[in-house]
């Protein structure tokens, strides 16, 4: 039943309060400067409220602190301390932390030190790592709220299903079995279908480089710490670009890999049951390598013991392999797609110097890149989110009335929908199957473009239109939800970030449409100046380990 705004808003000051209550007093800091003091609370501003140790420790990357805890350099305790600090200063300047368990951290963290001492070597391949975790995970002992007031106290809405309390998925537990060290869980928008992340209880999750900006969504509370190096790797999920566009708003590498290839199994969720286009989950990280480190873990647990859904499919040497063979060979070269424009929306200048970036840099190196022009993506996104509401937004309604909150205008669901019958979701499904089976004979038949003699090897696209959503005006998701139907492998890249003087207004712009116009307007060079831009690189299904070699590839010749 519905409670009164006066229940609901009481209920989600006190959940606020209580996570907040939960970072020692000689973590907190007593106050934060206005966007217009401080833009930009990355790098020194942050590392201000540290110690020198916990800034080596918490601006190393996954590979190197495994390497560190793993050879007793430093201690899990020590490494977990730090990110615990790090990420409550985060959390205080962004708000980007649903829950907070730094005390079970620690403890864990002991008991692998305490194991490392007695046995000289690691738990496993993760051992001393702290990860932070989507609000979507199951911790034992910790709350799911989801973002949502009505999700308070119980277990995904419901009241004392004896879950509440002991429940874990099955991802949290192969990272525990890796050695992995569980610290927060991150901030979502309430629904998940949002590319900002706003709710009730904590507020608006803001871009750490630019606070005139969304952290990104849905795993914006992901995107945002790990952008502040309070979390060395975490893991968010994407149903049409939660993984990748916090990654992208935040200069981070993420990938989204395709269906079944990491367990999902026990995870919550928005319109649980809908199985047409799925949630997966992957990996958010400032490096390549960290996101392979995780998901070669993963692998290693062999998921398919446990999640019904996932694939039988271990990490493949071999494909990484082939991309390094081309890349170093002095007789071979890759081919490039390239995605200009999807015919929807256009990219903001920002967006299109990165993909210039790119390209001029791949071509300097002697690869090849060739114009994309592949079959309507206005019809993908159709797809999309035909699937979306197959239920009217029923499940959405459910939630919001479990406490009577309302929906933040970003993610609102319909106040009415209509339910679709079977035949209807039969029929969209039929739709999905042929238009990949046109984009599959589309991306075949380039090898007839390309010089190589192969199909390209992957896609540069935009991620976005825009480096980063301005708060409410994120209008236009076609060049992230194209790979969720498809079910295509993507990584971010982080290229460049905004520069006012260069990334100027196109002023004779003509847009196609009302969404084109609003994305453009979007647009200011003087709000945007110094956010993170990325790109996407896009490989076909089940491609992960070739889509990582890929992207750091091209991540270090853009460095280089």
């Amino acid at each position: 039943m519905a409670g009164s705004s006066q229940d609901w808003k009481k209920l989600a000051t006190q959940k606020r309060d209580s996570v907040n209550d939960l970072i020692p007093k000689e973590w907190r800091i007593s106050s934060v400067p206005s966007v217009e003091e401080q833009r930009d609370v990355t790098g020194k501003y942050i590392q201000q409220f540290l110690s020198d140790k916990e800034v080596e420790i918490t601006e190393t990357d996954a590979v190197g602190i495994v390497e560190q805890t793993s050879s007793g350099a430093w201690s899990a305790v020590e490494v977990t301390k730090a990110f615990c600090h790090r990420a409550a200063v985060a959390h205080r300047l962004v708000n980007c932390l649903h829950e907070i368990f730094f005390d079970q951290a620690i403890q864990d963290a002991q008991k692998l030190d305490d194991y490392y001492s007695k046995n000289k070597k690691p738990v496993g391949p993760l051992h001393g790592l702290p990860v932070s975790l989507k609000d979507q995970f199951h911790v034992k002992n910790v709350e799911t709220t989801m973002g949502y007031v009505g999700w308070i106290g119980t277990f995904q809405g419901k009241k004392n299903t004896g879950k509440e309390r002991v429940y874990e998925s099955e991802m949290v537990k192969e990272l525990r079995a890796s050695g992995a060290v569980l610290y927060v869980k991150t901030s979502v928008p309430h629904t998940l279908m949002c590319g900002e992340t706003v709710n009730n209880i904590i507020g608006y999750t803001w871009n750490p480089k630019n606070r005139n900006l969304s952290s990104g969504g849905s795993s914006g509370g992901e995107g945002a710490l790990i952008g502040l190096k309070g979390s060395p790797v975490g893991l968010g999920t994407d149903i049409g670009g939660s993984i990748r566009i916090p990654a992208a708003f935040n200069g981070l590498y993420g990938i989204r890999p395709s269906v079944g290839r990491l367990p999902y199994e026990g995870m919550a969720n928005s319109m649980d049951g809908q199985n047409s286009i799925l949630s997966v989950v992957g990996p958010i990280a400032p490096t390549v390598g960290s996101l392979r480190l995780v998901v070669k873990s993963l692998l290693a647990q062999e998921p398919w013991l446990h999640d019904p859904i996932c694939a039988e499919l271990p990490w493949r040497d071999e494909q990484e392999k082939q991309i390094l063979d081309l890349v170093k060979g002095s007789s071979s070269k890759l081919a490039f797609g390239l995605l200009k424009h999807d015919g929807c929306a256009a990219p903001t200048p920002p967006v299109r110097r990165a993909l210039e970036i790119v390209v001029k840099t791949l071509e300097k190196l002697g690869h090849e890149v060739v114009e994309w022009k592949p079959p309507s993506h206005k019809r993908l996104g159709e797809i999309c989110f035909k699937t979306w509401f197959y239920d009217g937004g029923a499940d959405f309604r459910e939630a919001f009335g479990l406490s009577g909150e309302p929906a933040a205008p970003q993610v609102a669901a319909p106040s009415e929908g209509t339910q679709v019958n079977a035949t209807e979701i039969a029929a969209v499904n039929v739709e999905r199957r042929e238009a990949q089976k046109e984009y599959m004979e589309y991306w075949n038949s380039t090898k007839n473009q390309t010089s190589t003699g192969r199909p390209v090897d992957a896609l540069i696209c935009p991620l976005a239109p825009f480096p980063a959503a301005r708060p409410q005006k994120y209008t236009y998701y076609g060049y992230s939800t194209f790979v969720n139907v498809l079910d295509y492998t993507s990584v971010v890249v982080p290229v460049t970030t905004v520069d006012k003087n260069v990334d100027k207004v196109n002023e004779g712009f003509k847009p196609i449409d009302d969404t084109d116009k609003s994305v453009h307007d979007a647009y200011d060079p003087e709000i945007y100046d110094g956010a993170h831009v990325a790109v996407q690189l896009v490989g076909r299904r089940f491609q992960e380990e070739k889509m990582l070699a890929l992207a750091e590839f091209v991540g270090e010749a853009i460095k280089g």
